[in-house]
């Protein structure tokens, strides 16, 4: 049970073999039987004592304007309705954004209050009936008259240029950007070193509206009793949902507990409550039964968060050499009134290389759409796919191959604030990545081929952050442990994670290790997102596990038949099957804990950042590298195989990373050729709100994927060693798949996705 000597927070870096053993090996996940078998139940699938009765939303059909009538008169006579909630008889809610220092997971998520529209497709009445069927077909009778008002919807248009669109009257400086990076940083006099530049990049490229749509939709199963709201929800962080919730239905917090175990999916969008919630919350505190809200896949598209579209800016200037002397990008993206988020689209032209002027700047224009908010790697995934295209324009226009441009231009240090790096290991991701995958063996299809051959590549950069995070560890009598905290798992792996951390650090089987999750009853944690998850709650279970030894130190000392047994002996005991062992001797956890009168042993351990964030700047690191095909005559495009390479610490499990990342480099793929979010200004509405015309890859569309690790521990990240790594893959992955794509066709498309009449009409224009 000898706890390894970790340098905790030293900044050391090591192999992989170096950490506690067990730590990284590619185990099957512990939850797997349980899915499966279907034993894992989702929030939809909880029973809480009584049948729910189910709710059925109805949308609003325009974007903006106050409700003139409703009429539910024709709903409520239909078979098993129980009620239609509106306006006029929800419970009175915490006015929608109060209290303004909440933050917008914590802030009243009030639906239906008043009679103000705020979206098109925003909830005008919930259905409640006995059966969803229904309370769907009720809800086609309810008549809604809405006097419609003029909107906004869109940051942009066709005919409106970048810089037209800078002087809007009405674009905003956001008060700070998702992570908590200001919305504006420099370094250097960069309009100088723009005027003084040799070579010049001065583009605009463009990126859609987006949507996770992740396979389990939002769903909700509440109950009240009149004292006490439970909740079963599909969340990624716990205890904002808590917060949240008491928030917005005026409610004591410790009269508030939400439960979520198993998570299909989240990428972002559940890291907060939505109107599922807020709706089933409403509907069982009015009827006092258990009320079941699952929005539909049509309702995911409006009533749950989506990524903004973007305009993004960049100027990137080079002396004769082509080195970077000035690096300048500016973003505007839509923000949902009264709900404050804006991503941090130029976050990596601010840390990826060094240059003497940088400029990065942020504006967001208020809009009448729904919720826009964190998709996964929020900022960095749009910011990565614009900016490591635009870095790839200005090896071409210097005439450098993309590998040694982007190697010639390493930083040293953090290149706006200075900060040294906790660990930099971006040039050995591209140079380990480069011979992998044969770059500089690349060649072009022969002359007359039908399908053209590109090589494109790209940088990956995620900044890495460890949040306040708490957890509790419990032997038992058997000499089991449990671990218990509320950090959620969304099918990413972190029971598996978190058994192995425990079992690694007690020294146990993964198979003694029992770890529950997703409770508000449960120790506080980071919850699931930002790719801080697995670090911060991995850690505290560590620091739990940590002062469980030292409580079993304490009683081994104080137990009767261990007095024979010298200090150093018992400070290194181990446990085995329920069994203590003590040099060469061995006592059941039973007796020990029956001569200290006690059941279980239990212990709690928390982490927080400390002065190595403060100090530090801090990132995950990883290269991609593709290959691809493109039809003479159709241009339709083929990715043949792509290589990552990644450098994210301590790799906690080779299997769900592997996993990890190449879900990431999946959506980077279909960032760059196929997901828009059609919407029509007209009308405020997404036109394809469904899997059947949101375009996204099927597997015959995904190459093999080439993922390797780089594995060197930073102890100043946390006291694992380990980095972010979930949102890494999807960063820079698009990119170098749109660099592949003007490697092949000459074309260069900056409004994305690249489909293939945007090059077929680039190419008829070349023709004549």
């Amino acid at each position: 049970m000898t706890t390894p000597n970790h340098p905790t927070m030293s900044g050391t870096t090591v192999q992989q073999e170096d950490i506690a053993p067990g730590i990284g090996q590619g185990i099957d996940r512990v939850d797997g039987p349980a899915k499966v078998q279907g034993r894992a139940s989702y929030a939809a699938e909880h029973s809480l004592g009584q049948r729910p009765l189910e709710g059925w939303i109805v949308e609003a059909s325009v974007p903006a304007g106050l409700i003139t009538n409703i009429d539910c008169s024709e709903a409520e006579r239909c078979e098993g309705v129980v009620r239609v909630l509106t306006h006029e008889n929800v419970p009175e809610q915490m006015l929608y954004g109060d209290p303004a220092d909440a933050g917008r997971f914590g802030q009243s998520h009030a639906v239906m209050q008043g009679r103000g529209i705020r979206y098109h497709g925003y909830p005008v009445a919930l259905v409640v009936a006995e059966t969803l069927e229904q309370a769907r077909h009720a809800a086609k009778r309810v008549r809604v008259e809405i006097d419609s008002a003029e909107v906004r919807v869109a940051v942009g248009a066709s005919d409106r240029s970048f810089e037209e669109l800078w002087q809007h009257p009405e674009l905003q400086t956001p008060e700070s950007l998702d992570g908590g990076l200001e919305p504006d940083a420099a370094s250097g006099d960069f309009e100088s070193q723009w005027s003084e530049a040799v070579h010049k990049v001065d583009v605009c490229y463009q990126t859609p509206n987006q949507v996770s749509a992740a396979m389990e939709p939002h769903a909700t199963i509440a109950s009240y009793d009149g004292d006490k709201l439970t909740v079963y929800c599909s969340l990624q962080v716990i205890a904002s949902a808590v917060e949240g919730l008491a928030n917005t239905l005026k409610l004591d917090p410790a009269k508030v507990e939400v439960n979520s175990p198993f998570v299909g999916g989240g990428f972002g969008s559940k890291l907060g409550i939505h109107n599922d919630a807020v709706l089933a919350c409403l509907a069982t505190m009015v009827l006092k039964r258990p009320v079941r809200v699952v929005q539909t896949r049509r309702n995911v598209f409006s009533n749950a968060p989506h990524r903004g579209s973007s305009m993004q800016h960049i100027r990137l200037g080079m002396d004769a050499s082509g080195k970077l002397v000035a690096i300048g990008h500016d973003s505007i993206m839509p923000a949902a009134h009264g709900y404050p988020f804006a991503e941090a689209t130029g976050a990596c032209a601010r840390a990826s290389y060094s240059a003497a002027g940088i400029r990065s700047r942020h504006r967001v224009l208020p809009v009448n759409m729904p919720v826009l908010d964190s998709t996964r790697a929020p900022g960095d995934a749009i910011g990565t796919l614009a900016f490591e295209a635009a870095i790839d324009e200005a090896a071409r226009v210097c005439g450098i191959d993309p590998l040694d441009f982007r190697l010639n231009n390493m930083p040293d240090k953090h290149p706006v604030n200075g900060q040294p790096f906790s660990s930099h290991d971006l040039a050995g991701c591209l140079r380990e990545g480069a011979e992998r995958f044969g770059w500089a063996r690349r060649s072009k299809a022969e002359a007359g081929a039908r399908k053209l051959k590109g090589f494109g590549m790209a940088s990956a950069v995620r900044v890495n952050m460890l949040v306040k995070s708490a957890a509790e560890v419990e032997l038992d009598r058997t000499g089991a442990v449990v671990v218990r905290t509320d950090m959620t798992d969304i099918g990413t792996g972190s029971y598996t994670i978190l058994a192995q951390i425990a079992a690694a650090e007690l020294g146990l089987r993964v198979d003694d290790v029992t770890v529950k999750l997703g409770r508000s009853t449960f120790p506080t944690s980071s919850g699931s997102g930002g790719s801080f998850g697995a670090g911060s709650t991995g850690s505290a279970v560590q620091a739990a596990c940590q002062n469980l030894r030292r409580e079993l130190i304490k009683h081994l000392n104080e137990a009767p038949q261990c007095a024979h047994l010298s200090k150093n002996a018992i400070d290194s005991a181990q446990l085995s099957g329920g069994r203590i062992l003590v040099d060469n001797e061995s006592f059941s956890v039973q007796s020990l804990l029956e001569s200290a009168d006690l059941d279980t042993l239990c212990a709690q351990g928390q982490i927080e950042p400390g002065e190595d964030h403060d100090n530090y700047a801090q990132s995950s690191w990883g290269a991609h590298f593709v290959e691809i095909s493109v039809d003479r005559d159709t241009a339709e495009i083929t990715v043949d195989r792509i290589t990552t390479v990644v450098s994210a610490g301590t790799i906690f499990n080779q299997k769900t990373a592997a996993s990890q990342v190449k879900g990431g480099v999946v959506w980077g793929l279909s960032y760059a050729l196929r997901e828009e979010l059609m919407l029509d200004e007209r009308y405020g509405a997404f036109m394809n709100r469904d899997l059947a015309e949101y375009h996204i890859p099927v597997n015959r569309d995904v190459p093999d994927i080439d993922c390797h690790f780089r594995i060197q521990a930073d102890f100043r990240s946390n006291p694992l060693g380990s980095k972010g790594i979930g949102e890494l893959g999807i960063c820079g992955a698009g990119a170098a798949i749109a660099n592949a794509v003007f490697d092949a066709t000459g074309v260069r498309v900056r409004h994305f996705p690249i489909t293939l009449d945007k090059i077929l009409e680039k190419w008829e224009a070349e023709a004549g």
